[in-house]
């Protein structure tokens, strides 16, 4: 138990890795366990706390492993289950956690489940998935979309039936009504716990029930033509289903047979449905994972409304989280541009909740350029030229200026960025003025600091560019002051930081220097400050 009295998933960092694009360590150009194992000291000179590893199931790689053929193994691309062990106790050696994503809405349809259920009607596994007639015109059963493009009904001509996939149609969505399915994906879950996984990052899991009458999902009035067609239809009976919370209570019972373990739940949700996922009780999810940060326009007051909204809308007793980056969006120095990443960070970082931490986002890595002869990733293929591919987010890590970045001796999967030369842990190491450097600042001041780690947050009124905001725990206090526009604005503080000091500035360059009763926040900065120590009182 932390100093704060918090589990190690609250006041802890957790750190997502892309396992295919962190470190190659045979040479065929995809990363893999050994590969994460011999960059985990890394992380540890970073400072985060839990490594979460996108999926390293056996596959066909039709999702590049988001179509699962064995919930319990590893495929041989990233390495073998001893060479998982090894990684495990290679995690905990060095005081880290080690979190798994776990894919249990559908599998791949090359799973011997599937297999098994497509052979005929009768099979013992046929209702393992989800099967229906076709429509009286010999089309699908319904207007259910996939969320990669085209109809999420596929037709196997051997039984005569159409499947059901929220997916690629090699990924058949698994039918959680039936009992069976659940005990086994149960199992899968305590066989990895087993082996001293210390939780799990649960794929899309609104997504597990579908309605029981198979009704046709209503038009969005909202659509318009050029946006991503998926959103054409509002997947009422598809997703959020009210059944679905039932199953995430389930879920985290199996969780919780074993000590110390976080359930965590990717839910791209309206905020009051999002709250609905930590149960009622708190027996739903740990964390369901926290998106705004991704999707808002980065402008202060749109930030300080989500941010206090969130924050009002926990259920009592509710843990906060927030994310900036992953695997499926634009890497946040390409969203709102490299100077505003590093005030992005310092708000990730001092925010009230449990951070999460996208590969190379602590060095500012930016999208990639991903040729059109280039893409791997299905999204972008079956729905072309709408911006929507994941490849530029999911570029190899970039650990110096040799040849691929250090990344590989071999040919990249997928390209390294244009930036590498300069944008690399190696260079950032040696620059006490880099966004590596910051990072490493700022995670060693909140690992340090309880009002950081686990304090309470009050908002401070602010107008325009700014965004300021207290961390309270006992008599101790920050003001984080950031400023997200391109031009110098000044603030006025609270009175009890009236000549206190600025703890740490995202320019790392004025640490120490004394504050009056207003502060300068140069363009793009950020700062933390501290009151005068007779300033210090109780909240």
């Amino acid at each position: 138990m932390h100093k704060t009295g918090t589990a190690w998933w609250q006041h802890g960092i957790v750190y997502q890795i892309y396992p295919r694009s962190f470190q190659d360590s045979d040479g065929d150009g995809i990363g893999d366990l050994p590969g994460i194992m011999g960059r985990l000291d890394h992380l540890v000179e970073l400072g985060v706390d839990a490594v979460w590893l996108s999926p390293i199931f056996p596959s066909p790689m039709a999702d590049f492993g988001y179509d699962v053929a064995d919930f319990t193994g590893v495929d041989p691309i990233f390495g073998t289950q001893e060479q998982f062990d090894a990684l495990v106790t290679e995690v905990h050696r060095r005081g880290l956690r080690l979190i798994l994503d776990f894919v249990p809405n559908h599998t791949s349809d090359r799973h011997p489940w599937f297999e098994e259920a497509r052979r005929s009607r009768d099979s013992a596994k046929r209702d393992w998935y989800i099967w229906r007639d076709p429509a009286p015109d010999g089309g699908p059963p319904n207007n259910w979309l996939s969320n990669f493009g085209g109809s999420a009904w596929e037709y196997d001509a051997a039984t005569g039936q159409y499947y059901y996939h929220a997916f690629l149609k090699e990924q058949p969505d698994l039918n959680w009504r039936n009992p069976a399915v659940r005990a086994a994906m149960f199992d899968a879950l305590r066989s990895w716990m087993a082996r001293g996984v210390d939780g799990f990052r649960v794929d899309v899991i609104w997504h597990l029930i579908k309605d029981d009458q198979f009704r046709d999902n209503p038009v969005s009035p909202d659509w318009k033509p050029g946006m991503d067609p998926f959103h054409q239809l509002v997947p009422l009976y598809t997703a959020d289903r009210p059944e679905v919370l039932d199953l995430v209570r389930e879920m985290r019972a199996v969780i919780d047979e074993y000590d110390d373990r976080v359930l965590i739940g990717e839910i791209y949700l309206p905020l009051e449905r999002l709250m609905a996922y930590y149960g009622a009780d708190l027996t739903g999810a740990h964390m369901p994972f926290n998106f705004q940060l991704i999707d808002a326009p980065w402008h202060a007051r749109t930030l300080e409304g989500l941010i206090n909204e969130y924050e009002g809308g926990l259920p009592p007793g509710g843990w906060p989280n927030w994310v900036l980056g992953n695997h499926d969006k634009p890497r946040i120095a390409s969203r709102v541009g490299p100077a505003q990443a590093r005030v992005a960070v310092m708000l990730l970082l001092t925010l009230r909740g449990t951070p999460t931490f996208y590969y190379g986002d602590e060095l500012g890595m930016e999208n990639g350029l991903i040729r059109p002869d280039q893409v791997r990733d299905p999204f972008e293929k079956n729905v072309p030229g709408r911006g929507l591919g994941r490849d530029p987010q999911r570029t190899p890590m970039q650990w110096s200026a040799a040849p691929n970045a250090g990344f590989t001796t071999g040919q990249p999967w997928l390209p390294v960025s244009d930036s590498f030369s300069e944008v690399n842990v190696e260079a950032q190491s040696g620059d006490r003025r880099s966004m590596l450097s910051l990072c490493r600042a700022l995670i060693a001041l909140r690992r340090g600091e309880p009002a950081l780690a686990a304090g309470a947050f009050e908002p401070v009124s602010a107008e325009g560019d700014l965004l300021v905001y207290q961390r309270i725990w006992g008599t101790d206090r920050f003001a984080v002051a950031l400023n997200l526009g391109s031009t110098a604005a000044r603030i006025a503080l609270p009175e009890r930081f009236a000549d206190g000091r600025i703890h740490l500035s995202t320019h790392l360059d004025r640490s120490d220097a004394l504050v009056g009763a207003t502060v300068e926040l140069r363009a793009d900065e950020g700062v933390i400050i501290a009151p005068a120590k007779s300033a210090q009182v109780k909240p």
